[in-house]
């Protein structure tokens, strides 16, 4: 029994290996969240012509750092650490929101898709639990965005229930779905068997 315990808490102890690959998913993801800043304005405006509510369809481009890197890694903090980090990065390059707004909403993402795997107690790394954790950061997202640039709108109005399902459906996908087909592609090519990730896929 002590044996196992020890084996538990070095499997969720944090490597060099770990935070490098942690990292490079951020400033990769920084990247892309950054283009997407400075490109969004007009699909954004598209989606909301169609319906109100309907720009959430794009939300999940700046959810996926955090499920991505979880899955890869799968150490606890994971997840809050890439998106933080990439919201961070996609804030010093520049973007319409400014530092403490991208920041403040890129944690508040990260919680969401970290409490996914935390409640599987970091024991299960499948499709579902991604896709749940692209989920809740995309329930993270909604929840800021309507506190922080919504105020006076019904939460529970047409507008927010549409805006919460297009969020979430988003981060389904993209930082669910599409996340877990990158992580498997990688895998297969080898370049994650230092990871337990990546050595699974393998087996």
């Amino acid at each position: 029994m002590v044996e196992e315990k020890i084996s538990i808490q070095a499997n969720l102890r944090w490597r060099v290996a770990d935070i490098a690959a942690a990292s490079v998913i951020a400033v990769a993801s920084a990247l892309v969240y950054w283009v997407v800043a400075i490109t969004s304005s007009a699909p954004w405006a598209l989606f909301e012509s169609v319906l109100p509510g309907f720009g959430g369809l794009m939300n999940g481009l700046w959810l996926f750092a955090g499920p991505l890197a979880a899955i890869i890694v799968r150490k606890p903090g994971a997840a809050i650490y890439a998106e933080v980090v990439a919201g961070v990065l996609e804030a010093l390059l520049g973007n319409q929101w400014g530092g403490w707004s991208t920041f403040v909403i890129a944690l508040v993402q990260g919680i969401g898709a970290e409490i996914a795997f935390a409640a599987f107690m970091y024991k299960r790394w499948t499709l579902d639990s991604i896709v749940l954790s692209g989920v809740l950061s995309g329930v993270g997202c909604w929840a800021y965005s309507f506190i922080k640039h919504f105020q006076g709108i019904d939460l529970v109005g047409s507008y927010g229930i549409a805006y919460l399902v297009t969020t979430a459906v988003s981060g389904a996908v993209i930082a669910g779905v599409l996340m877990w087909y990158l992580f498997k592609a990688v895998a297969n090519t080898g370049a994650l068997d230092h990871f337990a990730s990546g050595r699974e896929i393998h087996k």
